[in-house]
């Protein structure tokens, strides 16, 4: 079986494709994040005489006179809280039935209308502030609809795409884009805010968005065989490469499958790091603003640090993965074991350390940056896992895991915001 050169190749021209779609999804979903501490009045959120054990201010930057003309609104802390986790409630919802789905009409139009539908949404979000939370919440919800079924419908498209070997490679190219949406999109956020205004942040990845799912329909095609300008040497090798994995049977055997141990093992592990990570997701920028004292501008440069250390984390333990498995013969097992497990105790001893070093700024965004950074080991460990246990359903695998990993982007911000009332 030789293998294909990766350049310019079908696969990782899917893989890059699939890598902007996702940028633009974590985009759309963590601008809320940063713009929320802009939309809000200021000092709703803390109670006037709290004499809580806040950092001494310490920015130094000068402040340009900055744009006001965003509207403010008064909604309090737990008002917030909901506000931010209300996304998951609708993602919640899509991911079984998207896995259900892309096995049946395929991946490619379930991912395109996802990311189309979402990017709808948001363009909708500063008229949804407008109207009232009730609103405001429902178009959230309602984008986390469109983004629930990204993942599994992804997951499918990998199934009939990714050569068993280049697996992590492949996966962690198309996956990382969501750290790089998260890297780029809260700074950026945090800038738009400044100089322009807080509608704008919406209105500028939407129609990124919108631009990219012209792209994703014109390129892309759900298998090998349907693909209108791959090579045929190409085409043979993943065909030929994936000729024993895929399963003939139409019917999904979803006993077998809910009974499966290992699939309850990827919805520990799933579940487990989700919370740290969704936790962070929603509320670094209110610990850089309220705690650090860190001002708007530095405020989503540092808050994007962390998923920059992920992004290249995931990116280079895709490679280091299919690496020990192909030219070193570590058993698949032991790969997707060993990665697992550095990305599960290395974020967690860091981030417990961090909650430990008060007011040294350095040190806190140092810890919070190593923490997640160490977590992105986690994509080629239990993230790949569902395609080695069972290549043909893993979109609904995936489904099934990521449902029960969306109940700590529900819970893990409000719960936060409850446990630091001050």
């Amino acid at each position: 079986l030789v293998s294909v050169p990766a350049c310019c190749s079908a696969r990782y021209n899917l893989a890059l494709l699939a890598c902007f779609g996702f940028f633009l999804l974590y985009a759309l979903r963590v601008n809320l994040s940063v713009a929320l501490v802009d939309m809000v009045e200021p000092n709703t959120s803390l109670a006037k005489n709290v004499t809580s054990n806040v950092c001494p201010e310490h920015s130094s930057t000068i402040n340009v006179p900055r744009n006001t003309t965003g509207e403010k609104y008064s909604w309090d802390a737990e008002t917030q809280g909901w506000i931010l986790g209300s996304f998951f409630y609708g993602y919640i919802i899509t991911q079984i039935p998207g896995g259900y789905l892309a096995s049946k009409i395929g991946g490619k139009l379930l991912l395109g209308f996802g990311i189309f539908g979402t990017s709808v949404f948001t363009l909708l979000t500063p008229l949804a502030a407008n109207l009232g939370v009730g609103y405001l919440i429902a178009v959230r919800a309602l984008e986390g609809l469109g983004e629930g079924v990204t993942f599994p419908a992804m997951h499918s498209m990998w199934s009939s795409w990714a050569p068993p070997l280049e697996r992590s490679k492949l996966l962690s190219i198309s996956y990382a884009g969501a750290q790089l949406g998260t890297v780029v999109s809260l700074p950026l956020s945090g800038l738009i805010c400044y100089y322009m205004n807080w509608v704008y942040v919406f209105y500028i990845f939407g129609a990124l968005g919108v631009l990219w799912w012209f792209f994703w329909m014109l390129l892309v095609s759900d298998t090998p065989e349907t693909h209108r300008s791959i090579s045929h040497a190409e085409r043979e090798y993943i065909l030929s490469s994936l000729k024993d994995q895929l399963s003939t049977q139409k019917s999904v055997p979803w006993r077998p499958m809910l009974g499966s141990l290992p699939l309850w093992a990827i919805v520990v592990a799933h579940f487990s790091y989700n919370w740290t990570f969704y936790t962070l997701l929603t509320l670094l920028p209110t610990y850089m603003k309220e705690i650090l004292r860190f001002d708007a501008q530095e405020n989503g440069f540092l808050s994007a640090l962390p998923y920059f250390g992920c992004w290249l984390c995931i990116i280079l333990s895709g490679q280091i993965a299919d690496y020990l498995r192909e030219k070193q013969n570590f058993s698949t097992v032991c790969v997707r074991k060993c990665f697992t497990l550095i990305g599960m105790i290395g974020p967690a001893v860091f981030l417990v350390a961090a909650g430990f070093i008060g007011c040294n700024y350095a040190l806190a965004v140092a810890f919070v940056t190593i923490s997640t950074t160490l977590g992105g080991f986690c994509t080629s460990g239990y993230s790949i896992n569902h395609l080695d246990i069972a290549p043909s359903y893993a979109g609904i695998l995936l489904g099934i895991t990521n449902s029960f990993a969306t109940i700590p982007g529900m819970v893990g911000p409000v719960i936060a915001k409850n446990l630091t009332h001050n």
